[in-house]
């Protein structure tokens, strides 16, 4: 009877201890939920930003629309979160002054895509404020140490909410290398893929994260014969540039 006793109070110490012992486990699980769900919205504040929600994001209403950024262009009027960029006049030549040339080409893609009702804005080095459109392509032209370098490359931003600025991409490149039978540059710079005007995270005057993007280098200008072809021919790389944004555009189909 006495061991019985005994027996008894050792189970029912034990019954606290193990009780004890969940609701500490149980209230420690409900603590790290409550921190692992703090931590996702937070991060998910920070990653989303300004612009909110971006999975709840529609286009605007309205016709098709695409901006294209003439490289350089107007770089001494960056805001000043960009002030650095403010002297960077781009690729050297003797014939023309590189925003020169991209303006050109971005003059006569622009008359090309508004044929085909396709609104156009030509963009300066500073980009309004989260910029919205079905499609942008910033315009530039490379340099090299090499006068033998020659080739055009296209890039798409390093992180891309859209999951379409790949295709854009794609589309130009090979667009762009049927049109005008240069040869592909593969060598690709962390400078394209970060390219100040994608980073929406870092910068006020870049695109909205919902805009697919790329950045086309459209040849050497540090090349003699290349640099003639793209300067007496703006026509060509602006016709290879069109057909690749419209056949991006046309699945999108118009929206009113």
């Amino acid at each position: 009877m006495r061991f019985s006793k005994i027996g008894m109070l050792i189970i029912t110490v034990m019954s606290i201890v193990v009780g004890i012992v969940l609701v500490t486990n149980y209230s420690q699980l409900v603590t790290n939920e409550i921190e692992i769900d703090v931590q996702e919205k937070t991060a998910r504040i920070e990653y989303f930003g300004k612009y909110g929600d971006l999975t709840k994001w529609t286009r605007p209403k309205g016709p098709l629309r695409v901006g294209l950024q003439v490289g350089h262009w107007k770089s001494a009027e960056l805001p000043d979160e960009l002030a650095r960029l403010r002297n960077n006049t781009g690729a050297a030549s003797k014939l023309v002054a590189e925003w020169e040339l991209n303006l050109s080409i971005a003059q006569e893609t622009k008359a090309l895509l508004e044929i085909q009702g396709i609104i156009v804005d030509l963009i300066p080095a500073t980009i309004p404020p989260g910029y919205i459109a079905d499609a942008f392509v910033s315009i530039h032209a490379d340099g090299s140490t090499d006068p033998e370098t020659t080739g055009f490359k296209v890039a798409s931003p390093r992180r891309d909410l859209t999951n379409r600025a790949h295709q854009l991409a794609s589309s130009i490149e090979k667009e762009y290398s049927a049109g005008t039978n240069l040869t592909i540059d593969p060598n690709i710079t962390r400078n394209m893929t970060g390219y100040y005007a994608f980073s929406w995270r870092r910068y006020e005057h870049s695109i909205h994260p919902m805009t697919p993007a790329a950045i086309l280098e459209t040849g050497f200008l540090t090349n003699s014969k290349e640099a003639r072809f793209l300067i007496n021919n703006p026509d060509i790389p602006a016709q290879a540039l069109a057909n690749a944004l419209i056949i991006f555009l046309k699945p999108n189909g118009n929206s009113t």
